[in-house]
């Protein structure tokens, strides 16, 4: 059986300065989460275990990896797959908006 959940309901965590992750839904399987960082924020280098997939909804985000040749940017509109263990991270050009599903799910994320 499913379930529904709005996004009003869905607390912000702040993350880091400038950084607030609302978890939308999830299960053992997939997660989905809704990112909002201010101009500027970053995001450390980082990797973990599930799949990580988003949408940009607005703004402009400068994804960086373990090399140079692994940067790229997404802007609104503009969609991203990073694989398991892939070192990643990323900082906000400018105030964005981001939706990402990880699968399977991040338990440091499930706060509800």
């Amino acid at each position: 059986m499913g379930s529904a959940r709005s996004y009003a309901s869905a607390e912000g965590a702040n993350m880091l300065p400038g950084v607030v992750r609302r978890t939308l839904a999830y299960n053992e399987e997939v997660m989905l989460c809704h990112f909002e960082l201010k101009k500027g924020a970053k995001i450390p280098l980082h990797n973990h275990r599930p799949s990580q997939i988003g949408f940009i909804v607005s703004g402009r985000i400068q994804f960086i990896g373990a090399t140079d040749a692994d940067a790229f940017e997404a802007k609104a509109g503009d969609s991203y797959v990073l694989d398991p263990e892939v070192q990643h991270g990323g900082e906000a050009m400018e105030d964005s908006v981001f939706i990402e599903v990880f699968s399977p799910s991040r338990p440091e994320y499930q706060d509800f």
